[in-house]
């Protein structure tokens, strides 16, 4: 397969105006993006979808651009706007605020691309802070590794453990984090935002529940990673000290 790895970048960012363009480790946050994604080993491609100029100025000295409308309500139709017009047989969707994406994570759901026609990734929750953040997105997975569900809760409730401490629930069940990175066969992309924003996806603010809500199954491939976003400035000396004991 021919799969094209699409980083959706904003300059309109509420917590961080202009992160996508803030210098780590003396170079634009896409870069180490586009960087890192240039490490897979089974993408064709990188490409950087925005719809502001400064940002194309800036990433088209190091990775082809593509621009698009600023009036998409996720990032799935970004890209899919993108994939409209490329020849490839998938995409997958890597989001423009991790700097440290692991390639491996990024082949994984690539690969997942030859077992079924939407995949994403998945990874334990290890720490009670992420098992009772509602911006630690949680997934439930069936045994054919489809997702059940996505949610902003904790899921599945402990019924017989809801009253234990938070760590005792953590060692009793496998709850897994979903990570936020997506691949998509291309006419399964190009299908899915034809659809409108769904009742789920408007009620959790998550994008994945409007395949769920119409019948497009999601594989999740379960890795051991764990996301180092920058979503806020404060965000930013954190991942550069991370880059430095890397090397990067």
């Amino acid at each position: 397969m021919k799969i094209a790895g699409i980083i959706p970048a904003r300059f309109a960012s509420t917590r961080f105006p202009g992160k996508p363009l803030h210098l780590i480790c003396g170079k634009p946050l896409i870069q180490h993006v586009v960087e890192r994604c240039r490490l897979s080993k089974l993408l064709s491609e990188v490409i950087v979808a925005t719809d502001d100029d400064r940002i194309r100025e800036v990433a088209s000295r190091f990775c082809r651009v593509e621009m698009t409308s600023d009036r998409h309500p996720s990032g799935s139709d970004r890209i899919a706007e993108v994939a409209a017009r490329l020849d490839c047989d998938g995409v997958v969707n890597v989001q423009g605020d991790e700097p440290l994406i692991d390639p491996r994570v990024v082949d994984e759901v690539a690969g997942a691309l030859s077992l079924m026609e939407m995949t994403t990734a998945a990874t334990p929750i290890r720490s009670e802070g992420d098992y009772e953040n509602p911006n630690v997105v949680k997934v439930v997975v069936g045994m054919d590794g489809r997702a059940l569900y996505f949610s902003r809760r904790t899921i599945p409730y402990l019924r017989d453990g809801a009253s234990r401490p938070t760590a005792e629930q953590l060692a009793s069940f496998p709850f897994l984090k979903h990570l936020g990175i997506y691949g998509f066969r291309r006419e399964t992309l190009l299908r899915l935002v034809s659809h409108p924003v769904s009742p789920l996806e408007a009620a959790e603010k998550l994008e994945q529940l409007r395949a769920l809500d119409h019948g497009i199954p999601i594989f999740v491939a379960r890795v051991d990673y764990e996301s180092v976003g920058v979503d806020v400035p404060a965000d930013v000396a954190r991942v550069e000290e991370l880059m430095l004991k890397m090397g990067c």
